[in-house]
């Protein structure tokens, strides 16, 4: 779906969705009226009557494998979304069907089947690139659509990877999320891939040659995704009548240490306390340093690095867009501060680019660590969707820095990610996207937008009921940017509206001004999701957390205990928030 721009009083419209048996022949033959020839017939008769009888008993094997195999399958697919597609895409390949044994094995069979349909989509989408007369966004669309069906390849041949060891010596649990996020991934890359088609009727009737094999992906991954979740939730052993994903609680007295858990290395402290941090290579935009431009940095860095690579990135204006692609893992972009250190673009919508190319900042390469930087796309509310940082790592955490535009300003895209003490500003959807992601400690400002448009600070787009994504809003401020504060009423402002049918947004703890509307959330289109999506509040404080008057919607519930609430904190929402204390930076765990 694209997200058009709000406009009063009319809301935007969301976009488009033989076994044979052989017959022996037979020669005439002379009689020959001897005992001996007698004798050989009747042995050739009583040979050739055993060896159908063997063949016959072989094929009543074979039947009973064939027969296991289908029950198996079936049994399997019955928990997916798209249960005939699961069946047809095993049991398309004979020789695959038959050698199924085990859940286990069905789920394998399934994510190679599904590779092997990527590969067919990103051959079509490869030779569409050679049209004739493409338009500058066809082409990047385009491009767009190439780069997310190889992540999806990669996504889903590291999902088989998990399979293959699984169960290992990890908890079940976190072998589950492991699976779940890759997963949840593939389906969103195929949604993103739909999407870059959505801005005029050319680009969508472009967008038929190719929809319907993207979308058989989408649905494949769907599948594998609710057949593993059925599998892990089974197998995950039960403690204390709690299930043990909820990971372990740290204790009140753990945190207490200024703030950081005990057993947060001390290097990784030092990487957080310390006023200087040893850094691989600088950034300068005066010259002083190793590189002037931050993607000169990036493209010299270390691919698939073992170890933390750090790129200090000295004050200054960097007028460049940024990606750091998918083999350079584990850096981290550290800036002087994060009102003086900015990397500012104005890549947007109305101009020609994708949503998803038109971010500033591009994270990709998982374990990314980023301090004390402001990203900013400078296109202003009146060019639609224009976004300053987008994030597809896994495992990346962003600390002290600031996201600064107007529509789509973060885009969080997929897996996991952690935001503490940010500031955060924009209009309309200002934080989208379908990662698990937690905010804490965060400044979360709404601007002021275009006359007539209402402010949206989420839209999440979590799409199957299996994805373990969602956006979590965790002691933060939110209140209206200094532009918008004499003008609020005449700009609705709301939590969030639901981008897929399954959006998941839960605010806790956090102080909200009088600039939230008292309805607190607001429809997508019509009807559309306000009875699978889920929207959750929880002990949140000022002017603008009363929930007497929220809407009556059945996915929105206030939550009261305790103990669901803990669900959607850092230590349960984001695989147990322990890779977070390898980043250095604070954080907390629980409530």
């Amino acid at each position: 779906m694209t997200r058009s721009p709000e406009i009063l009083p009319v809301m935007s419209n969301a976009g488009d969705q033989r076994r044979g048996i052989a017959v022996l022949g037979r020669k005439h033959r002379k009689p020959i009226i001897v005992f001996l020839s007698s004798l050989l017939v009747v042995a050739a008769i009583i040979s050739l009557a055993t060896g159908v009888a063997r063949k016959s008993k072989h094929g009543d094997e074979n039947d009973t494998t064939v027969a296991t195999s289908h029950a198996l399958l079936r049994s399997s697919c019955s928990s997916t979304r798209y249960p005939e597609l699961c069946i047809s895409t095993v049991a398309s390949n004979p020789s695959l069907l038959s050698s199924l044994a085990t859940h286990k094995q069905v789920i394998e069979a399934s994510i190679n089947q599904t590779v092997g349909a990527v590969q067919s989509t990103y051959g079509k989408v490869q030779t569409m690139t050679q049209k004739p007369n493409l338009t500058p966004r066809e082409k990047v669309a385009l491009a767009d659509c190439l780069q997310t069906l190889g992540d999806t390849l990669d996504e889903l041949r590291e999902t088989y990877s998990c399979f293959e060891v699984y169960p290992s010596n990890k908890p079940i649990a976190e072998q589950a999320d492991d699976i779940n996020i890759l997963l949840s991934a593939a389906i969103t890359n195929q949604e993103t891939c739909i999407d870059g088609f959505s801005y005029n009727k050319a680009e969508t009737e472009l967008r038929k040659e190719f929809e319907s094999g993207v979308l058989n992906v989408k649905h494949m991954c769907s599948n594998v995704l609710s057949m593993a979740s059925n599998m892990t939730v089974s197998h995950m052993p039960m403690e204390n009548g709690k299930n043990s994903f909820k990971g372990r609680r740290m204790e009140e007295e753990e945190l207490e240490d200024d703030k950081y858990p005990s057993w947060l290395s001390a290097a990784d402290r030092k990487l957080l306390q310390s006023p200087s941090v040893p850094a691989d290579v600088t950034v300068a935009v005066d010259g002083s340093g190793d590189y002037t431009t931050v993607s000169s940095a990036v493209a010299a860095a270390p691919e698939e690095s073992s170890r933390r690579y750090v790129i200090r990135i000295k004050a200054g204006v960097y007028q460049e867009n940024v990606e750091v692609p998918k083999k350079k893992t584990n850096l981290m972009f550290l800036g002087d501060d994060r009102r003086t250190t900015i990397i500012t673009g104005s890549r947007n919508v109305v101009d020609g680019s994708t949503t998803f190319r038109s971010a500033t900042v591009a994270i990709v390469g998982n374990d990314f660590l980023a301090r004390g930087i402001r990203f900013e796309n400078t296109a202003g509310p009146s060019k639609a969707q224009a976004v300053a940082l987008r994030v597809g790592s896994d495992l990346s955490a962003f600390y002290d820095c600031e996201m600064v535009a107007y529509q789509d300003t973060l885009y969080v895209h997929s897996l996991r990610q952690f935001f503490r003490s940010c500031f955060i500003t924009g209009t309309v959807d200002f934080i989208f996207g379908n990662a698990a992601v937690v905010f804490q400690d965060c400044d979360i400002q709404p601007r002021r937008p275009n006359p007539g448009q209402r402010n949206m600070i989420t839209a999440q787009g979590r799409d199957n009921p299996d994805e373990n994504t969602g956006i979590v809003i965790q002691n933060c401020r939110i209140a209206a940017a200094s532009d918008l504060l004499p003008v609020q009423s005449s700009f609705p402002t709301y939590l969030g509206r639901p981008w897929r049918e399954y959006s998941r947004t839960v605010v806790m703890k956090s102080n909200l001004s009088n600039v939230i509307q008292p309805e607190g959330w607001y429809p997508w289109n019509g009807n559309f999701a306000l009875d699978t999506l889920f929207y959750g509040e929880y002990q949140n404080t000022g002017a603008g957390a009363a929930t007497e008057g929220r809407v009556k919607w059945k996915g929105f519930k206030v939550i009261t205990n305790a103990t669901e609430a803990q669900s959607y904190t850092l230590e349960n929402f984001v695989m147990g928030g322990s890779w977070v204390g390898n980043s250095g930076f604070p954080f907390t765990l629980g409530l």
